[in-house]
């Protein structure tokens, strides 16, 4: 009889929030988290994505990055920043940043900010800048404390509030829903289908993760 270990995927990330979006999203898709990288900005993850994809030749690996104002649309970032991945590499690109992944799921991000359902986005990924869409409907929250952690306060000169992230990182591991944001963000769509076929690929390629009894 044989015990087969659940596949661990190696991650890199721009930052804490979009950490725990890829735990929750490799959890969903059937495997573990191993060491995430990154998590100090953007500009990191493109000086070492040669070496994450280098990685990712015998090992498998995901890449999540925001789009951003840096290209109209996905595939022309993909293709300045890596034009060959490697087999064992999921580089994913979150259109325009990962908080529209968040607002795809509206029932559970409204319950969370306690805000009217009505208020998300219904098309979050055609939002100039989602980050700034989150923090006004944190700013029209009932909860004063919510609005007290994710709304910058007056004369501070930043763009969101003192707890911001690890908020969110609260909502996505308490309440996010991958497989219903799914439905209303084709790159979340698109990056969950990766991850699948990942899994599967290297679940059948690697001969090492079988325990035997």
């Amino acid at each position: 009889m044989s015990i087969q270990r659940p596949v661990m995927v190696s991650a890199a990330v721009e930052g804490i929030v979009d950490e725990a979006v890829v735990r929750k999203l490799v959890a969903h898709a059937g495997a573990r988290t191993g060491p995430v990288y990154g998590k100090d900005g953007k500009n990191l993850l493109k000086q070492r994505i040669n070496g994450y994809n280098n990685a990712a030749r015998r090992s498998p690996w995901i890449v999540l990055v925001d789009l951003d104002r840096d290209a109209e649309c996905a595939p022309p970032l993909r293709e300045a920043w890596l034009p060959q991945t490697a087999r064992y590499l999921c580089f994913r690109i979150a259109v325009r940043e990962v908080e529209a992944w968040l607002m795809a799921d509206p029932e559970t991000l409204a319950g969370f900010l306690r805000v009217a359902i009505k208020c998300i986005p219904t098309a979050p990924e055609q939002l100039e800048n989602p980050k700034e869409a989150m923090v006004n409907l944190a700013r029209d929250s009932r909860r004063r404390d919510i609005r007290a952690d994710m709304v910058p306060r007056q004369g501070s000169g930043r763009t969101v509030g003192p707890a911001y992230t690890s908020r969110l990182v609260e909502y996505v591991e308490s309440d996010w829903r991958p497989e219903v944001a799914a439905q209303h963000a084709a790159s979340l769509q698109g990056a969950l289908a990766c991850l699948r076929g990942l899994i599967e690929t290297t679940a059948t390629s690697f001969e090492g993760p079988a325990d035997s009894e």
